[in-house]
């Protein structure tokens, strides 16, 4: 019996590839859809064009800035990303924002929101917003996100914000991919800090208290204040960068020069150690890594006679009757062919 061979993709990669490099912004997007793609026809064309693109991606402004930000729903991080993407295509800069939308567990579909949310920077020919589905995907971050950075960039992009929905591993993901990562938060009633994690401040190479405006101007300087207070106790995460907070209203357009100073300031500083190039190595490393597990997984759950296996294995430690590391271990054997 002759095995069927996955459909192969319509699209002329040499072609698309030129018209990114060229700045066309439905090229981008159509560049961007066929890396998302779950296809197998398509995922070797997105391979051809990554490949194609790869040489072109540092080319903005010698290396383009990646930025991450994350925070918690109700900070105002759609109203922060377009008070500051519109400060710096005003400052002449092309601006990138990937949004990462949660995907729905039950229907698989997301909110894809973020233009609607952004209306004022969506408009402006200097920026590129694109929102996709997290799919579902381990810490909120689309899996195809680290892709999509190196389609902007080799469009001529030379800032790319990612945003992430905020639940907890997130911020670890976005971490892995971005220069700087920046965590947004809010004025609260003075005890906020009780509710973020030790290991998300670790993170920040930058926290931004929003919201100082109005009433809420006072709670976000003893805010600010607490924070500082707090990352003075945590070891910083590069020998020449101590991280730093700022007071900003997104609302108010307030505080983005000083936000983008603040990235320039820690690009310099990285640059200066060399610890710019190590990072964007351990930053490739992290890639690889994670198209390894997600790839194994895939195999595994596709691979045949193995799903009957799977069911078995789940519905045995769903009845106590077997240990899920040697239910585990049993699963393995049989994918690699030891059993």
């Amino acid at each position: 019996m002759t095995k069927k061979q996955p459909a192969k993709s319509s699209i002329d990669v040499e072609d698309l590839a030129s018209r990114v490099i060229a700045g066309e912004r439905r090229a981008l997007a159509k560049a961007i859809t066929l890396v998302e793609s779950g296809r197998a026809g398509d995922r070797k064309a997105a391979d051809e064009l990554l490949t194609q693109l790869l040489p072109h991606a540092g080319e903005a402004m010698h290396q383009p800035m990646r930025l991450g930000l994350s925070g918690a729903p109700g900070v105002g991080k759609s109203t922060f990303i377009e008070a500051f993407g519109m400060y710096l295509t005003g400052a002449g800069y092309r601006v990138a924002v990937l949004a990462i939308d949660p995907s729905s567990s039950r229907s698989g579909g997301s909110i894809l929101g973020d233009k609607t949310r952004m209306e004022e920077l969506s408009r402006e020919p200097r920026a590129f917003i694109r929102p996709s589905p997290s799919g579902g995907t381990l810490g909120g971050v689309a899996r195809r996100t680290r892709e999509a950075m190196l389609l902007v960039e080799a469009a001529g992009f030379d800032v790319v914000i990612v945003e992430t929905v905020g639940v907890g591993q997130s911020e670890i993901a976005v971490a892995d991919m971005v220069d700087m990562f920046c965590l947004l938060l809010a004025p609260a009633g003075g005890d906020e800090l009780q509710g973020i994690k030790r290991g998300i401040m670790e993170l920040a190479d930058l926290i931004i208290v929003n919201k100082a405006d109005g009433d809420l101007e006072k709670p976000a300087r003893v805010a600010a204040a607490d924070f500082a207070g707090a990352l003075g106790l945590i070891r910083p995460k590069f020998e020449g960068w101590t991280a730093k907070v700022l007071m900003t209203s997104a609302l108010e357009k307030r505080g983005m020069e000083e936000i983008w100073q603040a990235a320039t300031d820690f690009r310099t500083a990285l640059a200066k150690g060399g610890e710019g190039e190590t990072l964007r190595t351990a930053q490739a490393q992290a890639w690889l890594w994670t198209e390894l597990r997600e790839g194994l997984l895939e195999a595994f759950q596709s691979k045949k006679g193995l799903k009957q296996a799977l069911g078995m294995a789940e519905k045995s430690v769903a009845k106590g009757t077997q240990l899920p590391p040697a239910a585990a271990a049993k699963l393995l054997n049989q994918f690699l062919g030891e059993d």
